[in-house]
């Protein structure tokens, strides 16, 4: 799982896509990025933190680089919940009246609601380009949350070729008895032995 946070004064010196590819799979792996380089087409766009050369420049780049990738023999699986305005605006006022979700209300949460309009045009713009053969935008209703994770792990696993590894159970064999020895609960252990009775008095 990799969600990166705002990226370094070194980073930000570096080829976009560059701190993206340390943490691409292997053989085997797999990774779910919370947070892609598509902050470029959004958050970055709308905020005003990507240059207008910036973001025209990954608009170019970013459907040659996931066609490398899955030339590579990298699966690139893009989904995006889609929820309406009246949904989110459900969310917000629910994250408002209960403490115990408040903590989800960052200060850019709270601008990007006075810009909702502002990323929706953004989010338009970049399926426009992105939305490639190679590698498409699956949209993911959510506006019930449990039933669109729901959907988006069938349809992952739809996506992955995988075999059931699930083990046989094993067929037990008879279990040896002797008569002549037959054990009653608790014999040959040790007299003092703690029983739940007295851990309970204990405490």
């Amino acid at each position: 799982m990799v969600a990166l946070a705002a990226p370094t004064e070194r980073e930000k010196s570096q080829w976009y896509f560059q701190r993206y590819v340390a943490h691409l799979p292997a053989a085997g792996e797999m990774v779910l990025f919370d947070r892609s380089w598509y902050n470029r087409a959004g958050v970055e766009r709308v905020m005003g933190f990507a240059t207008e050369q910036e973001y025209q420049e990954f608009l170019r780049a970013c459907p040659e680089f996931e066609r490398m990738l899955v030339r590579s023999g990298i699966t690139l699986i893009k989904y995006w919940f889609s929820v309406s305005d009246g949904e989110q605006e459900k969310r917000f006022q629910a994250r408002v009246k209960d403490p115990t979700k408040r903590w989800k209300l960052s200060p850019m949460d709270l601008e990007a609601r006075n810009r909702w309009v502002d990323f929706s045009r953004a989010k338009d713009a970049m399926f426009a380009v992105t939305d490639i053969p190679e590698a498409p935008w699956w949209v993911v209703e959510a506006e019930v949350k449990k039933r669109a994770r729901l959907n988006v792990m069938t349809h992952l696993l739809s996506q992955v070729p995988y075999a059931d590894l699930t083990p046989e159970a094993p067929e037990l064999p008879p279990r040896a008895t002797d008569l002549r020895r037959l054990r009653t609960p608790g014999e040959g252990e040790p007299a003092h032995r703690p029983g739940r009775g007295a851990l309970n008095r204990q405490a």
